[in-house]
């Protein structure tokens, strides 16, 4: 029988209410989207490679707070406001990643609000 337990932790932002950070189901982790919020949920800056860092960061301790670690990360959805930060990306990618990375999808999409320009989702092995 499958388990599956919301998942949330003080030790970095959440965007909602209306959905946890991650859930875990059996021996994965299944991050939200993750912006590069601080821990009051403001926006840490109007610069992509610091929202792309911050979002990483806050990635690393929801998957470390729930029992895991950025090495165990298998996949990882990065959605982008412009498609012309790729460089910046993945220069901060190798950093988090640096080897074995997960496979990775990254769709441009819509603006996010408060002027949020990425999100992250990831999942990741227990």
């Amino acid at each position: 029988m499958q388990q599956q337990t919301n998942f949330n932790t003080a030790k970095a932002p959440r965007m909602s209410q209306a959905f946890p950070q991650a859930v875990i189901a059996n021996n994965l982790i299944f991050l939200s989207g993750t912006p590069g919020l601080d821990l009051s949920g403001k926006v840490v800056s109007d610069d992509f490679e610091e929202q792309t860092r911050q979002a990483f960061e806050n990635i690393k301790t929801i998957v470390e707070e729930a029992g895991s670690s950025i090495e165990k990360v298998v996949k990882t959805t990065v959605f982008m406001v412009t498609g012309n930060d790729f460089a910046i990306l993945n220069k901060i990618y190798t950093e988090f990643f640096p080897t074995n990375p997960p496979a990775r999808s990254t769709p441009q999409v819509m603006p996010f609000p408060a002027g949020i320009l990425i999100s992250v989702e990831c999942i990741a092995l227990i």
